[in-house]
Order: C-alpha cells, then structure tokens, then sequence
C-alpha cells in the first residue's frame, strides 16, 4: 500500500483545486464535486495519473474535456506530468455526487 506523504497531500490538494476549475459544460457543478474523478495517483517522481469518467459515454466533451483536465493538472507548477484515463466502469451515477453537488443540483 503506498504511503501518502505531506508534500503528496499538498500536492493532491492542488491537483483538486485544479480540478475543480473543470466543469461538465450540461452541469453546472466542477467535475469532483460531480464525482467524475475516481483516483489521482502521484508518483514519487510528481508524475500524475487521474482515472476519470464522464456521466454517459455519449457526453458530447467526451473528447475534450480529458484533455481539459489534463492541461488544468499539468498547470499545477509542481506537477511532473499529467496524463488522464478515460474509463466506463463502475458507471457513473448521481449518487457519486457530494453533498453539496446535490444541493446544487436539487437532490
């Protein structure tokens, strides 16, 4: 099991600041907050993987908005490299939301 450093969890707290500068253009509410990111892995190296996916796999930004997230992680200045995965399962669903994703929202 990998062990989180502080200088990683600082690092991850600006990964997911940038992070939520991104927003799914249907839903007014950044793409954590809706629960599209599923892991941010960093490497020893500030190399950083973000899985995500997208709430259907007909999503019209399908192809741009990985790439959006991508360049929002690898503004980060600490950051190596950023690269994103793309992935359908589990399926996302509102229930992935957080609390105040469904406020907003009206769930």
């Amino acid at each position: 099991m990998e062990t989180v450093t502080s200088h990683n969890a600082e690092l991850e707290e600006k990964i997911i600041a940038a992070l939520k500068t991104c927003y799914d253009p249907e839903i007014p509410v950044n793409i954590y907050e809706l629960g599209l990111i599923y892991n941010i892995h960093i490497s020893p190296t500030a190399d950083v993987t973000i899985t995500m996916t997208l709430t259907s796999p007909a999503c019209p930004v399908a192809g741009s908005l990985p790439m959006e997230v991508e360049m929002a992680v690898n503004n980060v200045p600490e950051v190596a490299s950023a690269r994103v995965e793309l992935v359908w399962e589990p399926p996302w669903n509102p229930d992935m939301m957080s609390e105040a994703a469904k406020l907003e929202l009206g769930f």
